[in-house]
């Protein structure tokens, strides 16, 4: 088959490799139907993720139809079209039975596809404990829909849920790439009084206003000011920094009111500095880390209600055969690119 794969520090290559085989009785074989690029690729690519491992196949954002399960897999069959989680995880030790299933102990536990297992920019993956990181995918959906679900999606969901956000609070969203877009998505379930985006790229930015009127948009540069006329205590009572650069980062505490939230949902490529004395006494509460993917049935049932549509984020479509050109586009942000949809085999 052909699979993507991570040669060296900023090298990858469409190779033919053996179509995958179970390695356990958890695991799934998955016909990839298909995928997507995200900017974690691009991380690996880059060497800002010194734990992938060269010569794995990247990619961990796609769908697919299951074709070959292990015995003890109970939860998906042969033929069941799926998502495919980010994440492999147990469901088994402390930190799955608590839900935080990013910190799953098992040796695949955490972000493994396309890292430190094979992933999905292939033909075919192996998912391990397919029970956990497979969900179907209802009749209604199509592989467009629910293309994000296990990952861009999965993270915007986990952001909303753990900043924890009420009907009247202002929330500050920095940031309008993939990620930014589902993160807004899943905070418009929550119906806050405001949303606001702050993002610098006027191509985004018109994306937001063109499909969210409702969602106030500005700049980095006006971002302070901005947040100070449109809220009521001083800032916003949330903020969600899902940009991952140094000044972005500044930003968002920055623009917090006190006793504030901030989640910092962003992958940085290198450690940010907390001052702790220029926001001394303004009682900042902070969420980080990764997503805890364990939402993904939950965000399907909300595709098939129409609540949530991550189709307008497609912008580019290539066969598998034309992945070096998809990445080309998307890498360096050409002709308004947001996200790029990979065919697989149909």
């Amino acid at each position: 088959m052909k699979a993507y794969t991570y040669i060296e520090h900023g090298k990858f290559e469409l190779l033919d490799k053996p179509k995958p085989e179970l390695g356990d009785s958890r695991d799934a074989i998955v016909r990839v139907t298909l995928g997507s690029i995200c900017t974690s690729d691009l991380h690996i690519k880059h060497g800002s993720v010194p734990r992938a491992v060269p010569g794995v196949t990247v990619g961990h954002e796609m769908v697919g139809v299951v074709e070959q399960t292990g015995p003890d897999v109970t939860t998906v069959k042969p033929g069941d079209r799926v998502t495919v989680n980010v994440e492999t995880f147990c469901g088994e030790c402390f930190f799955c039975k608590r839900g935080y299933v990013n910190n799953c102990t098992d040796p695949d536990g955490g972000w493994a596809l396309g890292c430190r297992i094979d992933g999905g920019q292939a033909e075919y993956v192996r998912i391990p404990h397919a029970d956990q990181g497979l969900d179907r995918i209802p009749d209604t959906v199509s592989d467009e829909q629910a293309l994000f679900v296990g990952d861009i999606l999965a993270t915007g969901f986990w952001a909303a849920r753990i900043s924890e956000i009420k009907t009247g609070d202002t929330v500050l969203i920095i940031g309008a790439g993939p990620t930014g877009i589902c993160t807004l998505l899943c905070v418009m379930l929550r119906s806050p009084k405001r949303i606001i985006v702050c993002e610098k790229s006027p191509e985004r930015a018109r994306f937001v206003r063109e499909h969210y009127p409702d969602v106030l948009v500005t700049e980095p540069e006006r971002c302070r000011d901005f947040i100070l006329h449109n809220s009521d205590h001083g800032g916003a009572d949330v903020v969600l920094e899902v940009a991952g650069a140094d000044d972005t980062f500044k930003l968002a505490w920055e623009c917090a009111r006190p006793n504030a939230t901030v989640t910092v949902v962003a992958l940085y490529d290198r450690p940010q500095m907390l001052p702790l004395p220029d926001m001394y006494g303004k009682n900042l509460i902070f969420k980080t880390g990764g997503v805890d993917g364990c939402d993904c049935a939950e965000i399907l049932r909300l595709i098939e209600q129409g609540r949530i549509d991550t189709t307008p984020l497609i912008t580019h479509r290539y066969p598998l055969s034309q992945i070096e050109e998809a990445y080309h586009i998307f890498e360096n942000r050409l002709d308004g690119v947001i996200k790029v949809a990979i065919k697989g085999r149909g």
